[in-house]
């Protein structure tokens, strides 16, 4: 070996490790894609809702059903990422293409279409408010004029037609949420041991099932299905891909739990076992300020707003993905019928958030077909993992199989819970 490749290897060696770990992480924010874009999806203001009331009614008791839930995402998530990118189609083109009965194929393609497009567009108009309560904490101004410039500002960045751009931004806002959500949760000074005993013991507090299912109903949800086995077909051409894929889904995924985490941790830290109330997540962060300072009021108001804008673009995109998929037609965001889908959502959610109107009626509608379709789309995709005609030898493993077949009977539960919460027994 010559003795300057004998320098090099020296220099390298030589580096410190500080230098060392700083690429290493910088190396693995790089493979972050498609997942990061599944984490903006779900950690929304609906999700640091539900976290702050589970942290402030429970304490840390309910934290196992967040690590549950960040379990059950990357086992789905997971299933879906390799479909996509293995047959290069959609789970929406799979779900189509899967049925020749013409009852049960039309019929499937109905419940996508109605369930993630019309969901995605009745829950669009919370997105845009949520993130515009975040605003409306730090400036006074109010939602419903913070709300449509927050609309607008996602419809440009969709306009541009580009994902790889919206992939970037995406990715910079979950970094952001993190920061966030993760300094405020350190500097409420959290019991650890408690903290750790929340996280592995599973306990069901009186009155607090419904929130249980809420948190991990907010993190399971089936358009992120949709969304990221078309995702992935941008990242990657090809199985080789299924590696750096799965990297990104452990970084991203686990992330996106440990904000929910920290949401939990701050709201029982500052709020568990005193009288104060809250009513939303634009209350958390004004109550935050007399218990830790205004600096903490604005880093959870921006990390609400943050979430809020992540699933503004989301949601759009996932009713884009999944309607187009279901209907055989172009997934591209050039593309005119694609662009129409989004652009439809997006619209319907900025005139509403302007007359701070909640379409209550077609919410409930979307909570009905989304109960019927979370657990149909995971036995479905569990299904379509196992088939090898179309996946080879990328069809699951029996290891994948069990830990499915658990998620799976989760989400019938999760389905069940909220078609009986549409009815009026829950």
């Amino acid at each position: 070996m010559s003795e300057e490749k004998i320098g090099i290897r020296a220099g390298e060696m030589s580096q410190p490790s500080s230098v060392v770990g700083s690429q290493g992480i910088l190396k693995r924010i790089k493979t972050m894609g498609p997942a990061a874009i599944v984490t903006a999806a779900f950690i929304g203001p609906g999700t640091i809702t539900t976290a702050s009331f589970a942290g402030a009614g429970y304490g840390y008791a309910l934290l196992w059903a967040m690590v549950f839930s960040v379990f059950a995402t990357i086992i789905l998530q997971e299933m879906s990422a390799r479909l996509g990118i293995v047959t290069r189609k959609g789970l929406g083109d799979a779900l189509r293409e899967q049925f020749e009965n013409p009852i049960v194929k039309y019929g499937s393609m109905f419940l996508v279409v109605s369930a993630i497009g019309i969901g995605c567009a009745a829950y669009e108009t919370g997105n845009i408010l949520g993130g515009a309560l975040g605003l409306q904490a730090i400036t006074g101004i109010s939602m419903n004029i913070w709300g449509p410039i927050m609309g607008v500002v996602a419809l440009l960045m969709l306009l541009t037609g580009k994902y790889k751009l919206v992939e970037k931004l995406l990715i910079g806002l979950v970094i952001l949420m993190s920061a966030t959500f993760i300094t405020t949760a350190i500097v409420i000074s959290p019991d650890w041991s408690e903290l750790f005993a929340g996280m592995l013991i599973p306990s069901i507090p009186k009155g607090s099932v419904f929130l249980i299912l809420a948190l991990i109903g907010t993190t399971v949800v089936p358009y992120n299905l949709f969304l990221h086995s078309s995702a992935v077909q941008e990242r990657w051409k090809d199985a080789g891909g299924l590696k750096d894929s799965r990297t990104d889904i452990l970084i991203s995924i686990i992330l996106g739990g440990i904000i929910s985490i920290a949401v939990i941790v701050t709201a029982a830290g500052a709020f568990f076992g005193t009288s104060i109330a809250i009513k939303s997540a634009g209350d958390m962060a004004k109550s935050l300020e007399p218990l830790m300072g205004s600096w903490a009021k604005y880093f959870f108001a921006f990390g609400l707003f943050s979430a809020g804008l992540s699933s503004a673009i989301t949601a759009p995109l996932a009713a884009a993905y999944a309607t187009s998929g279901a209907l055989g037609w172009k997934q591209d965001l050039k593309d005119a019928k694609f662009r129409s889908i989004w652009m439809i959502v997006l619209v319907i959610g900025i005139v509403f958030s302007a007359m701070g109107f909640k379409p209550i009626s077609a919410i409930i509608f979307a909570q009905a077909t989304n109960g019927i379709l979370l657990p149909i789309v995971a036995v479905f995709l569990l299904y379509a993992m196992n088939n090898k005609k179309r996946l080879g030898e990328f069809v699951n493993t029996p290891i994948v199989n069990i830990l499915g077949v658990i998620v799976v009977i989760v989400a019938c539960g999760l389905g069940l819970r909220s078609i009986l919460r549409v009815i009026g027994v829950m």
